[in-house]
Order: structure tokens, then C-alpha cells, then sequence
């Protein structure tokens, strides 16, 4: 039986206990989403897989996964209702705006040389009113700015340039995702710098968008799509054993299940990459277990809110990034008590789930903002970018400051 199918059947064992409901971000601020137990498993035993599901309240379920992380009873809850929504839009058919919110790489390869003027537009007041209208994306989403210079170029131009490549015996394989690519190429400069001065020789594959806002959006066949040229790409090192790291917990999640569990990709290639891939925070704190981490940090006197995203939960490996940073000298972190920050990839930016969002969020904004803190930690570009809206909070990623106190260049 696939694990797809497994999935399906998960359905039978649940209770009813409406402990998924109970703590789901969504349901828990507005009427408009019944909760997952109604949309999932309540509701699977009714579907008939020849058929076109009709449950319209589907669409407001944010994917975060919560459910399927708190069901006693491992009901795969998140992984049964993005199948449904899938059969949701092959009724309603996908609109516009959901295609262009799917295609994060598409637009920031085509806005990235043209960054500032990109940038200005994207800010302009009337064009957001315009987009919001004709598109229906919030005219107050938080949409990141674009890079001018991307990671890929700045790899292949400048780092290569100086530094050439770097062979130290132990390799690693770097997937970063578009947000590095496009938006943030600081990350993955933080993450080569923080990789190679423990030693590492690291590898950039050719790779695409790993397909989760085309997942999130419905787009199953272009997710596939993307899925099976990332995971032929990949594959290669994973038969040799060299770790798959990531600084997207969502790109490493999809690596890691959501090709298997939602797409049903589940071959020999595709258990091979998911067995080798790693969150950096994950990949690093096992280094330090073995004892194999460099320690030489710098002191840096902060104390930072922290938010773990709920896709870095649903890896099920603890909370790898709050030890890392604690092993600094004078860094104190503040675990931020709250589930959601409500943007779910791609969920905030619609105009009728926006407030929904930031209502989700409130109870983590309330907290950064009362911590007093001008900067915040975050694994998850997304939800970097809503907090960041939400509280003017200067977000990073915890392996930039890992960098800081290594007192890296890059």
C-alpha cells in the first residue's frame, strides 16, 4: 500500500476528540474554516476518491500542519486535506493569482535584474489597490523585496572567484531554496561561511523551487514536476551519503515528506534524498552531539524572541536552532509561546485570508513586540517576512547569527 494510501486510511482511527480542532490557528479566529476534524478525517470517511470533493470550506485551511503534529492517534489530518483541496480546485479550476503566488522562482528570476525598479513598484499604493482588485492580493501583504544580486550569481562570481573550491575531505550538499535565491542571499552566504568554516566542502546542485507554494496553491502536477527534477538532481549525492542541508525548514520538509506524503512520490530516489536531507539547525546540533561543531564564538550580549515555525515542528526534530544559539556566550533566547504567525507560505497574501492571518499571529506579534527587542529569530522566510510586517522587528535567520558570533565575512 503507498503511503498516500495509508494516509487516506488514517482516517479510521480517528476519535473524534477534536484535539486538532481545539488547537488550530485558524478555526480559532474565524467560522469561516469548521476546524480539521470536520474537513478531515470526519469528512474522508464520506469522499469517494472517484469523485470531486465539494467541500468549499477547504480552501481556508492554511496547510500549517498543526492537526497531524497534536492528533493522538497520528491521523494524518493536513496531509488528507491538501488532497481534498486539490480535488476542491480541479472543480473550481485554479485562479490567476494562485499560479503567480506558486511561482516565487518564476518571478524573482524575472525581477531580480530589475530589483529596485521591481522593488518601487511593488510598494507603490495604487498599484497594490489596483493589484488587490484585479488579483486579490492584499494590498498590505508583506511582499519581500527582491535582490539585485542573487546567491547563485554572487557563488558563481564573486565567491568562486576568491575563494575557489574549497576540498576538505567532508562534503555537503546545500539546497537553498528561492527565498536565498532571490530575496534573502544573505542566508545562504551566512550558511556556506558557518558550513565551511566547520570544515566542509560545500556542494551547490542545480535545483528548482522545491514545488511547496504550487502544493499549497493546489498545482499538484507542476509540484510533481519540480519535485522529481530536484530529487534527479540530488540523488546522486544521497547514494554517496553526503548530507542534503537546508536553510528553509519548508524546502527541507518537502524534501523530506511532503513529496512522499502529499505528492505520493515514493521511490527508491526519492526515500534516498529524504533519508540524507537535514535542516542546518538540525544538521548542526548533530555535529555538536558528536562533538564535531567548532565552539570558537565570539560573545554577543542579546536576548532575542524566537519563533519556530510550524513547518520546522512538523520535521519532528525538537528545537535544534534555540541549542545552537544558546551555545554563544551572553545570547539568551526568548521561545516565543505561540503556534502560528498565520502567513502559511502563501495564505496571508490572499485578500480574504489577510486578516485572517494577522489575526492567527496576533499572540506572537503581541510577544515580540512586548520583549523589547529590535531584532527576532526565525527559520522560516515567511514567517520572517510577517513578523517583520506585523512588529518592524529586524528578523535573521538563526544561522546568521551563528555567523556573527563565528565573526564570519561574507
Amino acid at each position: 500500500m503507498s503511503i498516500w494510501h495509508q494516509v487516506q486510511n488514517s482516517a479510521d482511527l480517528c476519535v473524534k476528540c477534536n484535539i486538532c480542532t481545539s488547537h488550530c490557528p485558524v478555526s480559532n479566529v474565524t467560522p469561516k474554516f469548521p476546524g480539521p476534524k470536520f474537513v478531515g478525517p470526519q469528512a474522508q470517511r464520506f469522499r469517494n476518491p472517484k469523485e470531486i470533493s465539494v467541500d468549499d470550506s477547504l480552501d481556508y485551511c492554511s496547510g500549517c500542519g498543526v492537526c497531524t503534529m497534536v492528533c493522538p492517534h497520528e491521523v494524518k489530518v493536513m496531509e488528507m486535506n491538501a488532497k481534498a483541496r486539490y480535488k476542491l480546485y480541479q472543480r473550481r479550476g485554479i485562479p490567476l493569482r494562485n499560479r503567480l503566488l506558486g511561482r516565487s522562482e518564476l518571478m524573482g528570476k524575472l525581477a531580480s535584474p530589475v530589483a529596485p525598479i521591481a522593488n518601487f513598484m511593488a510598494h507603490l499604493k495604487p498599484l497594490r489597490i489596483l493589484a488587490e482588485a484585479v488579483m486579490g492580493v492584499h494590498r498590505d501583504a508583506p511582499l519581500p523585496p527582491f535582490s539585485f544580486e542573487t546567491f547563485r550569481g554572487w557563488y558563481k562570481g564573486v565567491y568562486q572567484k576568491a575563494n575557489g573550491r574549497k576540498k576538505t575531505g567532508k562534503q555537503v550538499v546545500y539546497f537553498h531554496g528561492c527565498s536565498t535565491a532571490y530575496f534573502e542571499p544573505r542566508v545562504g552566504k551566512a550558511a556556506l561561511a558557518v558550513l565551511e568554516h566547520n570544515g566542509f566542502e560545500v556542494i551547490i546542485p542545480e535545483q528548482v523551487c522545491c514545488g511547496l507554494p504550487m502544493l499549497s496553491n493546489a498545482e499538484f502536477e507542476a509540484a510533481c514536476h519540480n519535485a522529481e527534477k530536484n530529487v534527479n538532481s540530488l540523488v546522486k549525492y544521497a547514494r554517496q551519503g553526503i548530507p542534503i542541508v537546508g536553510t528553509s525548514t519548508s524546502c527541507t520538509l518537502s524534501l523530506k515528506s511532503d513529496y512522499r506524503h502529499i505528492l505520493d512520490l515514493n521511490t527508491e530516489p526519492f526515500e534516498l534524498v529524504a533519508q540524507q536531507t537535514y535542516d542546518i539547525c538540525e544538521f548542526l546540533l548533530d555535529l555538536a552531539d558528536a562533538g564535531q561543531l567548532k565552539t570558537d564564538f565570539k560573545p554577543v550580549e542579546a536576548t532575542l524572541p524566537y519563533h519556530s515555525p510550524c513547518q520546522l515542528k512538523a520535521h519532528n526534530m525538537g528545537l535544534p536552532a534555540i541549542d545552537l544559539m544558546e551555545m554563544i556566550p551572553g545570547v539568551k533566547i526568548q521561545h516565543v509561546q505561540a503556534d502560528c504567525c498565520g502567513i502559511a507560505g502563501t495564505y496571508g497574501y490572499k485578500k480574504e485570508k489577510y486578516q485572517i492571518g494577522l489575526d492567527v499571529g496576533k499572540r506572537l506579534f503581541d510577544q515580540v513586540k512586548a520583549s523589547g527587542s529590535k531584532v527576532a529569530v526565525c527559520d522560516s522566510e515567511t514567517c520572517r517576512w510577517q513578523i517583520a510586517h506585523a512588529t518592524g522587528a529586524k528578523m535573521i535567520h538563526p544561522v546568521e547569527l551563528l555567523a556573527q558570533a563565528y565573526g564570519l565575512e561574507y
